[in-house]
C-alpha cells in the first residue's frame, strides 16, 4: 500500500472528488494545517487518515505527513489536496521510484485550461526552475508541487524548510546526494470551486512563496 501524502488547508469542496478517484493500492493520509472548514471531518468521513499539524507551513504538513506515511511500502507520493491533480497519475510517478530505476519523480504541470494557472505563478515557477538548472543541473521545468520517492531517502535527506521553500530545498539536496531525478508530463487543472491556492492563487501568494524559496536558492 502506497501512502499520498496530502498537505491540506482549507480544501474541503476537493476532497470527495480527490479521495474517490486515488487508484486501488494507494492510501491518503490528510495533513491538516489548521484548517477551519472541516476538511479533517470531511477526509476521516471518506477514510482517510489525518494528521493533524499544528506547525504553520506546506513543508511542516508535508513532513508530517511522510513521518506518518508507513514505512512498510517504502514509496510515498505527496499532491497538492486542491483538486488540480488527477490522483490517477500517480502510478506515473510511483512505478519508476518502485522499480529502482530513480530515486525521485516530480510531475511537470501541463495545464488543461488558460485557467488552470494563472500567469504571474507560471513565471515565477519557470524563473525558479532555470535558476535550479543553472545551479543544479537538474533538467526539470517544474517546481513540482507532486512527486513520489521512497520515505526512508526523504527523510535521510534532512529537510529543514517548513515553508514555501520546501520542494526548491528537496531539488537542491536530491541534486547534491545525485540522485536521479525524472520529470513526468501530469495535467494540471482548475481548483476546485471553493478552494485558493495558498502559493499561486493571489499574487501575494506567490511573492511569498518566491521569497522562500529565494531563501533557500541562498543557503
Amino acid at each position: 500500500m502506497t501512502d499520498v501524502v496530502l498537505p491540506c488547508l482549507n480544501e474541503a469542496p476537493a476532497l470527495a472528488w480527490l479521495l474517490e478517484r486515488l487508484p486501488a493500492g494507494y492510501r491518503p493520509i490528510v495533513a491538516d494545517n489548521g484548517s477551519t472548514d472541516g476538511s479533517a471531518a470531511v477526509a476521516r468521513s471518506l477514510g482517510a487518515r489525518i494528521v493533524t499539524v499544528p506547525q504553520p507551513g506546506y513543508g511542516a504538513a508535508v513532513h508530517a505527513g511522510i513521518l506518518a506515511a508507513d514505512p512498510s511500502d517504502g514509496v510515498v507520493c505527496v499532491m497538492d489536496a486542491d483538486g488540480s491533480f488527477d490522483p490517477g497519475q500517480l502510478p506515473l510517478l510511483a512505478d519508476p521510484v518502485r522499480a529502482g530505476a530513480v530515486r525521485l519523480a516530480i510531475g511537470r504541470r501541463r495545464p488543461v485550461s488558460r485557467g488552470a494557472w494563472p500567469p504571474h505563478a507560471r513565471l515565477a515557477n519557470a524563473v525558479l526552475a532555470h535558476r535550479l538548472r543553472r545551479t543544479t543541473g537538474l533538467r526539470v521545468h517544474d517546481i513540482g508541487p507532486m512527486r513520489a520517492a521512497r520515505r526512508d531517502d526523504l527523510l535521510a535527506l534532512g529537510l529543514r524548510d517548513r515553508r514555501f521553500g520546501y520542494p526548491l530545498e528537496l531539488l537542491i539536496a536530491a541534486a547534491r546526494a545525485d540522485w536521479e531525478v525524472i520529470e513526468v508530463d501530469v495535467a494540471y487543472h482548475p481548483r476546485t470551486a471553493g478552494t485558493k491556492s495558498k502559493v499561486t492563487g493571489t499574487v501575494l501568494g506567490t511573492a511569498r512563496a518566491i521569497r522562500d524559496m529565494s531563501a533557500v536558492l541562498a543557503r
